[in-house]
């Protein structure tokens, strides 16, 4: 899970989990309903997971069955891919892994009935099968960040250095991290006082499914719940996926006056989309993942960050012209010249090399304001992390990581004693073996990054992963190191982009895989998985996503005429495209010169400053008046807000905002029960129908260049606005 206090071009989902206090009560509600009894006198010292995870373990029930290996690799073989193929589409979505938590629990039982017993089959479903499948498919479920660079280097630098180059880059970026996560499970798995709140609701989850549902007359089951849930989804998104597009969009402000600019630019769906209303669930959870798992007070945050930075900070910068703002559009994350017209960055490489004199002759880099103000948030947000992390959280981090170098040990880890451990050699192997394999990748092919800038990336993340992964597992909230990367080797090697997204990736997806591999090892260590057990499932898992990540990459851009163009209708790759501007910024242009002493964009450095301080007079507000309004804002979150923008567009966020508020507000305020047993469900069901329906769409009529005949409701520029990608002209929309 990525950090919510990050620049524009990162992989990032807002998690269910961004509360200690909202998840763990939700957890705990679900467990009480769930009658689950934990005897007091030998349990954890600390009251949530006391609360929550059992405090008994059976060392006979069957972990890696026949019926493990079969779910684990189709689901990481249908996760993998799946997300891949939607991280290309104009609306990208993520399937997340609890659609295969959820699925995975009826098939496990039914394979036990149906299968002869015996060592295929060695009795009931268990708990722990459950919860190893959910882990593998959660190792596969994201899109390899390295992938990204594989895209841009094609579509966008004219270069290719073949299938193992990437696919090297690629396990040696998702994995280095793991070697990582052994040195730190001593620290933030095995010690009690390392509690990891993201993981109390999962544990609850598990333990509710794998109770027997007591079902009054004529009540559902989540299950059946859930698959007439997907059904409906499934149906229904054909209507604005394929035969009314416009409901994805409806600017009906807009649609009064469609030829004023100002009209358009404020209320279209490619500007600021004030008014404009979604009825596509694809399109509302494209960015920011499902509104229905992401806590009330998490979302008052994300929405007062949005209102004051997309709302009122953007329109004031645009129209009083802040930085020659009207020569570009609104809300883009396009590269610019000076006059307004696109940037051609092959007319200042050489290689894809900077190239001064070409450099000099075409003239500076511009952006759009609203795309310089990103970063300024980005930068005061991570800022704000370091302080909001000082004053609310010190005396917490500095009592658990006492307690952390003491080992103390509860009843949790005293049961996991029943397994043997992994070797440390294990962990110190895979971590030397992908860095080689960095270093060789990066030395044999022309990545214009050198061994020793592999090292150092592999180094900024190892020194961070441990005092982050202290942060996290108090707050949930990871500070992300991709703005620290791309500076530190901006500056040591400038004009060189393919070297900057490089050494990125292994400095920060590093780290956030040694914490992902430390989340699911806290998991397993709740849930009593044998450590080996768990060491193979996250390497398999992991292996999967790579390989089938690039495979479905490579698929689609050698299948897709104009792929991850501007004004492709279905797959103009917002991300890599935002991935790419990135790496003109910060690597081809480099950090001096974008936002250095010459450079108009200088002000954008006071961010830090503005991030740094801006805590703490709410943190003395906080303590002078509480039990008010004010408990409730989260600094960091708030400047996070828009940290998906570009590529998400802020009708993207105004529906988002509104569908969280009916059912993590009204839903959860006035109808508790259903939305405890149903909410997580529902979102899940969602997800799985608006990716079927999407695939089959694409297998059925977009892969054979076929297409809803033209009408009114087809129509993408029926708000106009110059520089959208998402209007393209009629001739274009069949392409």
């Amino acid at each position: 899970m990525h950090s919510t206090a990050e620049a524009p071009d990162q992989k990032m989902e807002y998690t269910a989990y961004s509360s200690d206090k909202y998840s763990i009560e939700d957890a705990r509600a679900d467990i009480e309903q769930s009658s689950i009894n934990l005897e007091e006198e030998e349990n954890s010292p600390i009251p949530e997971v006391a609360a929550i995870v059992s405090n008994k373990d059976d060392p006979t029930l069957p972990v890696m069955t026949f019926r493990y290996w079969i779910m684990a690799i189709v689901f990481s073989l249908i996760l993998s891919f799946f997300n891949q193929f939607f991280w290309f589409r104009t609306n990208p979505m993520m399937i997340s892994s609890m659609v295969i938590q959820l699925l995975s629990f009826p098939i496990g039982k039914a394979m036990a009935r149906i299968l002869p017993a015996g060592p295929l089959n060695p009795g009931p479903f268990s708990i722990k099968e459950h919860v190893l499948v959910s882990i593998t498919a959660n190792c596969a479920g994201g899109t390899a960040y390295a992938v990204d660079i594989t895209i841009i280097q094609k579509v966008f630098y004219g270069e290719d250095f073949g299938f193992l180059a990437n696919f090297l880059l690629i396990l040696c970026t998702q994995m280095v991290g793991f070697g990582m996560a052994g040195v730190l499970r001593r620290y933030l798995v095995y010690p009690a006082a390392m509690v990891w709140p993201a993981n109390l609701v999962q544990v609850a989850l598990f333990n509710t499914l794998h109770k027997e549902e007591e079902l009054a007359p004529g009540q559902w089951s989540r299950f059946k719940f859930f698959l007439v849930a997907t059904f409906a989804m499934f149906l229904y998104s054909w209507i604005p996926g394929f035969l009314f597009p416009v409901l994805s969009s409806i600017a009906w402000i807009c649609w009064i006056k469609p030829d004023n600019l100002v009209l358009s630019q404020l209320t279209g769906a490619g500007g600021l989309g004030i008014g404009t209303i979604s009825l596509d669930w694809n399109t509302i959870v494209s960015f920011l993942g499902s509104p229905l798992i992401v806590p009330w007070w998490a979302q008052v945050n994300i929405a007062l960050g949005f209102f004051l930075i997309a709302w009122v900070m953007v329109p004031i910068a645009y129209y009083t012209n802040l930085w020659d703002a009207k020569k570009f559009p609104i809300l883009t994350p396009a590269l610019f010249t000076r006059d307004g017209h696109t940037y051609d960055t092959q007319r200042v490489l050489t290689n894809n090399i900077l190239d001064e004199k070409k450099y000099d002759a075409y003239g500076p880099l511009r952006i759009s304001t609203f795309f310089a103000l990103t970063y300024g948030i980005g930068f005061a947000g991570l800022a704000s992390m370091i302080t909001h992390t000082w004053l609310y959280h010190r005396h917490k981090l500095a009592a658990q990581w006492k307690q952390s170098r003491g080992h103390s040990e509860d009843i949790h880890h005293r049961l996991m004693q029943a397994y043997p451990e992994v070797p440390d050699w294990w962990y110190a192997s895979l971590f030397v073996l992908m860095t080689v394999i960095g270093v060789i990748t990066c030395e044999v092919w022309d990545y214009k990054l050198p061994w020793w800038g592999v090292l150092l990336a592999v180094a900024m993340s190892a020194f961070f992963a441990l005092p982050v992964g202290l942060i996290q597992a108090v707050t949930n909230q990871q500070p992300g190191l991709n703005i620290i990367t791309e500076y530190v080797i901006g500056y040591i090697l400038p004009g060189r982009a393919i070297a900057n997204v490089t050494f990125k990736t292994l400095g920060y997806i590093s780290m956030a895989q040694a914490l992902l591999f430390t989340v699911d090892l806290k998991l397993g260590h709740y849930m009593k998985i044998p450590p080996r057990a768990l060491f193979w499932a996250q390497c398999m898992g992991t292996f999967i996503a790579g390989l089938v990540n690039l495979l479905t990459a490579n698929w689609l851009l050698g299948s897709i005429d104009n792929i991850c163009a501007e004004d492709h209708k279905t797959f103009n790759c917002p991300n890599a495209r935002t991935f790419y501007s990135a790496s003109v910024i910060w690597g081809a242009i480099a950090p001096d010169r974008m936002f250095g002493p010459t450079s108009i964009y200088n002000a954008i450095n006071y961010f830090f400053l503005i991030g740094f301080v801006l805590p703490i007079p709410f943190y003395y507000l906080k303590k002078k008046f509480p039990n008010t309004m004010l408990d409730y804002v989260h600094i960091p979150v708030l400047l996070a807000a828009t940290s998906m923008m570009p590529p998400a567009r802020a009708y993207n966020y105004t529906n988002w905002l509104a569908v969280g508020f009916i059912f993590q507000f009204f839903a959860r305020r006035y109808h508790p029960e259903w939305h405890l047993r149903f909410t997580y469900v529902l979102s899940a069901a969602f997800d799985s129908g608006t990716a079927f329906m999407v695939l089959v769409s694409f297998f059925i009529f977009t892969i054979r260049d076929a297409y809803m005949v033209e009408w009114w409701g087809t129509r993408y520029d029926l708000c106009p606005l110059e520089g959208s990608p998402m209007i393209a002209p009629p001739e274009q929309l069949q392409q």
